[in-house]
């Protein structure tokens, strides 16, 4: 079901975070979890809806000022001082909750991702009690409930709710907005630092390419200029092609070098200005919901865990996570070589239609596209059986599968066609 759908059929106001459950939950389940929810979170305020064609249920969660405030301290939200008392940025204390710009407004103090931030991290930091169990799921004591309710499929979605007027403005200064500066203050506000952070990034890196892009064009017009006038199809001097070649690959250093150290200062001002560069380290990684183990007490803690035998993760990368993926790029290897085989069969008949000489280059087109959804899916299940521990552990390795399988199923025929076969007019085709 999507999200939009609880947003037009069921009007809550004040609500921050949705959670939803599947049609099939029943009475016993809901009640356990609003219960646990209820008491360990005392802070919320939820209601419950019913969707009238899908029988779904959702709760709609949201938080009194006064909680979120006991939140914001909780997290060591950063919020900006009032310049009488320093300026700048502290984390907020409800003992000193006077000096902070904008405290006695209810509605502006904190921002939607805000509260959004405070509610779910209170959600994610409900534990279950020792020998706590639904159903057939038994919480280890201290382990969150809510992240092992997801992956058990108990609950289907938790997301939380857009603001449809902030989105309108967002929409209009940025989205529809023609060679305007980004609102990355606004962005910040809304969608928080890390996306901020990335279009930051990327509107800086678009306008710096700019200086790389005018220079090479400027090349390329005296490299064609360059040319002798006696012949009959005049070439581009070799000469100046070589020379125009290094010097771009000198500027293009040069450039990177400036790039990244501009970037650095400027990244810096952003961290600085939306409150992070000084932001202690996180806190310890919870392991993930879906880590599978077997269950003792930890030599660390002392406390009751799940625990994954690296040797086995080893041993599983070895023997099938290593060959498996040695095999998909030695397929995509092998239908690489057979359209190229297939192209030249084609080209050497004389008599076949126009249109039948692209066919190979469509199927090779298809091929990348088709092993593209396949090699997905096959990471996904790698890294699952691997059986990481923490969330990073997992995004990491993950990452690397992705990018060894995109860019080899994306880029080895033009390698191969560049460097091993060496034909260049083929190279342009393709």
């Amino acid at each position: 079901m999507s999200h939009k759908s609880w947003m037009k059929t069921v009007p809550t106001e004040n609500c921050d975070v949705l959670m939803t459950l599947p049609d099939t939950t029943d009475d016993h389940t809901l009640l356990w979890l609003l219960n646990h929810i209820r008491l360990g979170i005392p802070e919320l305020i939820i209601q419950i809806r019913h969707h009238k064609h899908t029988r779904v249920y959702a709760l709609f969660v949201t938080a009194t000022y006064e909680s979120l405030l006991r939140g914001a301290d909780e997290i060591g939200l950063r919020k900006p001082v009032k310049a009488e008392f320093g300026g700048g940025t502290r984390s907020f204390s409800c003992e000193e909750d006077y000096i902070y710009e904008n405290i006695e407004n209810e509605l502006h103090f904190f921002t939607s991702q805000e509260r959004q931030n405070i509610i779910r991290y209170w959600l994610e930091n409900l534990r279950a009690k020792q020998g706590e169990m639904l159903h057939n799921i038994h919480f280890l004591e201290g382990q969150p409930i809510i992240p092992e309710l997801a992956a058990r499929g108990i609950l289907q979605q938790v997301f939380p709710i857009h603001e449809q007027r902030i989105l309108n403005r967002l929409m209009k200064s940025w989205v529809q907005a023609i060679c305007e500066p980004q609102p990355l203050d606004e962005i910040c506000e809304y969608f928080g630092v890390k996306i901020a952070m990335y279009f930051a990034w990327l509107g800086f890196y678009t306008s710096a390419m700019v200086y790389p892009a005018v220079f090479g064009s400027l090349l390329y017009t005296f490299t064609e200029n360059d040319q002798p006038s006696l012949l009959p199809r005049p070439q581009p001097n070799q000469t100046s092609r070589d020379v125009c070649c290094v010097v771009f690959a000198i500027f293009n250093v040069i450039w990177s070098t400036l790039f990244l150290e501009e970037w650095k200062r400027r990244g810096a001002e952003f961290a600085y200005k939306w409150g992070t560069l000084d932001t202690p380290a996180e806190s310890i990684e919870e392991p993930r919901p879906q880590f599978q183990g077997v269950k003792r007490i930890s030599p660390v803690t002392n406390a009751e865990e799940f625990y994954y035998p690296p040797w086995k993760r080893l041993l599983f990368q070895c023997l099938v996570s290593l060959p498996v993926c040695l095999f998909c790029l030695s397929f995509v290897f092998l239908a690489m070589l057979g359209c190229f085989e297939l192209q030249e069969f084609v080209l050497s008949i004389k008599e076949l239609p126009r249109i039948v000489r692209f066919l190979p280059k469509i199927m090779l087109a298809v091929i990348v596209t088709a092993c593209d959804e396949v090699y997905k899916k096959i990471a996904y299940w790698l890294n699952d059986m691997e059986n990481y521990r923490l969330q990073s552990a997992y995004e990491k390795h993950l990452i690397i599968k992705m990018v060894l399988f995109q860019f080899v199923n994306s880029y080895l025929s033009l390698f191969y066609i560049g460097f091993y076969l060496k034909d260049m007019e083929r190279l342009k085709e393709v």
